[in-house]
């Protein structure tokens, strides 16, 4: 119960370190492509920012631009139409008498003549000086009408000229009115006076071009219409805006009407009139223009977040992959180095105990001789032959001790191998002969595949015997009664010659793989010493040669051994050593 708690603990203890390694990299990844996000994204968006203010002043400022430049143009249109026709009329008040322009037929001309050259003349007609009109040509019966207490009139009398805002009167209809006084030296002044119809003011509005969204108008300096508005009404009301401030330059306002809507307000005194041009642009209009540029920036911004995310993506995970790599490999080399030490301390403490067991080694070799010559000189004593079979045996064991406390000095490096020239498989079909006897017990087949042509080599017998003996051991062991185990030898490059040892047994983990090579690591609790393959591993390594090991759960596993052909120096591969 108390091992199933155990291997419970250790593969919980396991499942959590393989948690932690990956949440850790994750952060890592996390941390990565948050950093590489805010040096990207951050300055791309400052960028968003700036240009969106940037493009929303200049998209306003050319709407301001262009509406200036409209009421500019049309503001002159209107003055060079007004001045036009102030002049014809005042060109008729000097070209021609008052006694000229009493006679209907002549004023009938004249009025003629001037609606053929110049739009807009309603109607004709002469004041006298006490304000009468005694001469009118036009649609309308008013001649003898009294003007003499009206604005036009007294008007002209002051300033020679006079242009008047729109008005009914007698006409019942909205009109302006034009008045040039002809002054005479006598005192005797008399008032020449046209009637203009405004629907030439909404033929000039016309010709602006407007947006469908967008108004032109006139109004007084009162606020009431001079001519029809699309949003405010018809003629002479008054219009829901607040007079703006005299400019005779177009200005450009941002106002709030009494309907609640956000404007755009250009406006413009006309000079002589009291008129004022307005244009009115909902600003609306300008958003919608806004949004659909700043739509297509964010667009813009948006692919640009996609691209540059999976570029971040792509990046940091090849970047915490070699991180991982970087990671695996230190480990790696930090193991073998730790592999190193531990053999290292398995060395020196194998020589110790070689040293230690050797001494009374000696002593029985040598107590155990005197025995022997001491039976040899008593050839009467009874059972003579039984004790110099007895100190035999006791010789034979100290020779096999003596054995094994020189492989533990070879393998702590106290003495030096001996090197000859050998034949690869024949070594094996010897080693071979040492498990035969227990694989045919268990049924077990040994397939051999090696290769005849492959060249001798030069190494040490005695320990790749110790290796393969290790190894074959082990295979037997991990295969279950008639199993396989195959030896396989090979010319891997012309200066290693290739062993693989496989069996078709249990197999190991991936864990457990990490560590075949630890001195004291075992996976046979009851008998295992962890000795084994950590002794194999360091006489590979100090012949010069490299094992590696394919494992997989349930289908088996395989040890290679790579041999070099030719041994280097010795003080080479003392230096090579850890």
């Amino acid at each position: 119960m108390t091992k199933k708690a155990n291997l419970s603990n250790i593969l919980g203890r396991l499942r959590n370190i393989g948690l932690e390694e990956k949440n850790r990299y994750r952060q890592i990844r996390f941390r990565i492509a948050v950093g590489m996000f805010l040096v990207t994204l951050l300055p791309l968006s400052i960028m968003l920012v700036i240009n969106q203010h940037n493009f929303q002043k200049s998209l306003k400022q050319e709407t301001v631009n262009q509406l200036s430049s409209l009421c500019s143009k049309t503001k002159h249109s209107f003055e060079l139409f007004l001045q036009e026709r102030l002049s014809a009329v005042r060109y008729i008040a000097h070209a021609y008498s008052y006694e000229q322009l009493k006679d209907p037929a002549r004023l009938q001309e004249v009025f003629h003549t001037i609606q053929e050259n110049f739009s807009g003349f309603v109607d004709l007609g002469l004041i006298s000086p006490q304000g009468i009109q005694i001469n009118y040509i036009g649609p309308y019966d008013l001649k003898g009408k009294d003007y003499s207490e009206t604005d036009s009139f007294r008007g002209v009398r002051i300033s020679g000229t006079w242009i008047s805002e729109v008005f009914l009167g007698y006409r019942k209809f909205p009109h302006i009115v034009m008045a040039v006084e002809r002054r005479r030296p006598t005192g005797k002044n008399w008032v020449l006076r046209a009637s203009i119809d405004i629907e030439t003011f909404n033929e000039i509005i016309a010709s602006m071009g407007l947006a469908p969204d967008s108004d032109a108008f006139l109004i007084n300096h009162q606020g009431l219409l001079q001519t029809p508005s699309k949003y405010y009404g018809e003629i002479l009301t008054r219009v829901p805006l607040k007079i703006p401030p005299r400019s005779f330059q177009p200005d450009v306002i941002e106002v709030k009407d009494r309907q609640g809507r956000d404007i755009f307000l250009t406006y413009a005194y006309l000079s002589g009139p009291k008129f004022i041009l307005a244009i009115v642009k909902p600003r609306a209009s300008f958003y919608k223009s806004w949004y659909a540029l700043r739509g297509r920036m964010f667009l813009v911004f948006m692919v640009s977040v996609l691209v540059i995310s999976l570029i971040i993506f792509r990046l940091t995970g090849q970047m915490v992959k070699q991180i991982k790599e970087a990671d695996e490999k230190r480990e790696n080399a930090f193991r073998e180095l730790e592999h190193t030490h531990k053999l290292s301390s398995i060395g020196q403490m194998a020589a110790g105990v070689a040293h230690e067991v050797n001494n009374p080694l000696a002593i029985i070799n040598e107590k155990t001789g005197l025995m022997q010559d001491l039976l040899q000189a008593m050839p009467e004593m009874e059972k003579r032959d039984k004790f110099l079979g007895l100190t035999e045996s006791i010789l034979k064991a100290v020779d096999r001790a003596r054995g094994i406390t020189y492989r533990l000095l070879g393998f702590a490096r106290r003495l030096e191998g001996s090197y000859e020239a050998l034949d690869v498989n024949q070594v094996l079909r010897n080693v071979i002969g040492f498990i035969q006897k227990e694989a045919d017990d268990r049924n077990v087949d040994i397939v051999l595949e090696l290769d005849d042509d492959l060249d001798q080599i030069i190494s040490d017998q005695g320990q790749l015997e110790q290796v393969f003996l290790n190894i074959m051991g082990n295979a037997l062991a991990a295969v279950e009664n008639h199993g396989r185990v195959s030896i396989s030898s090979w010319e891997e490059s012309p200066d290693l010659v290739g062993v693989a040892i496989a069996d078709n047994g249990s197999g190991m983990s991936r864990e457990t793989m990490q560590h075949i090579f630890e001195p004291f690591f075992t996976t046979k609790k009851e008998f295992g010493t962890g000795l084994g393959l950590a002794i194999t591993y360091g006489i590979v390594k100090k012949l010069g040669g490299d094992i590696k090991v394919w494992s997989q759960m349930d289908e088996g596993s395989t040890f290679t051994i790579y041999l070099p052909k030719k041994q280097m120096a010795s003080s080479q591969r003392a230096e090579d050593q850890p």
